[in-house]
């Protein structure tokens, strides 16, 4: 299988540590003339991506998937995002519906740094009566968002609520701290149905997310403290290895 990756920041290097030199990187124009140490085909547009690629991974976050994902999906190849929080936006969501039918390719979604979610789906199946996520980061975690508004993440002295809504709301005011949001809400009982709850806690070091969901199947509860990669603190570490495990489910016969 040839991968081609979009971005090189920390999630697009882990990715590659772990499956190998992409057959192609997508990455903006700027730079095009950087040495790839890994001898990757460096490309600034879709039309350039070779023809032969047979898998695209967006890991360069929501305004990439945005730009980069109709003209991938119209190709016909299939595209791996962590970006999922970009769904949120119906119009967003409806290109690359309309794309990916278009082009008989699949928008796969990795689940990012959260769990559980295949759970949420079978529950899907019977009813879900309630679906509640919440978010707790450091302060740190926090900071160039919309929490910054509402508080002041330096004075923090113990948990604050800054944030209480629906999950498209969540993810279309936070669209780089809610991904784990969207990844619920599509998961589960849909964005408008799916209430969230982001915390400012500055008595925790980790990201720690939970989800409640109760239905016809019963009720289950679920929490993940997660870490950081250790070259951007501001990058999960579960999220990059759910992109090596989705691509991983690709090339397998057997799919769990």
């Amino acid at each position: 299988m040839k991968i081609g990756i979009i971005g090189e920041g920390a999630i697009g290097r882990y990715v590659c540590k772990h499956l190998g030199p992409p057959h192609v990187l997508l990455v903006q124009p700027g730079k095009l003339n950087a040495t790839a140490e890994d001898g990757a085909q460096r490309v600034s547009n879709v039309a350039s991506v070779p023809a032969d690629t047979d898998l695209m991974v967006d890991c360069a976050g929501h305004s990439a998937l945005i730009e980069h994902g109709p003209a991938i999906l119209e190709r016909g190849v299939d595209l791996v995002t962590v970006s999922v929080g970009a769904l949120a936006d119906e119009d967003v969501h409806d290109r690359l519906l309309k794309a990916a039918k278009r082009g008989g390719a699949r928008l796969l979604l990795a689940n990012g740094a959260i769990g559980a979610l295949d759970c949420l789906t079978a529950a899907r199946v019977g009813g879900l009566s309630e679906v509640i996520y919440t978010g707790r980061k450091p302060p740190a975690g926090w900071k160039g968002s919309a929490a910054e508004d509402k508080l002041n993440l330096d004075a923090l002295t113990e948990p604050a609520i800054h944030f209480e809504g629906g999950a498209r709301q969540a993810s279309l005011r936070y669209p780089k701290n809610a991904n784990v949001a969207a990844a619920v809400a599509l998961a589960g009982a849909g964005f408008d149905a799916t209430q969230v709850r982001l915390v400012a806690d500055p008595g925790i070091a980790e990201n720690i997310h939970e989800i409640q969901a109760a239905g016809t199947f019963g009720s289950f509860s679920f929490r993940i403290e997660g870490r950081a990669l250790p070259d951007n603190p501001r990058s999960s570490a579960l999220a990059a290895m759910s992109v090596v495990a989705a691509i991983a489910r690709e090339r397998s016969d057997i799919v769990i």
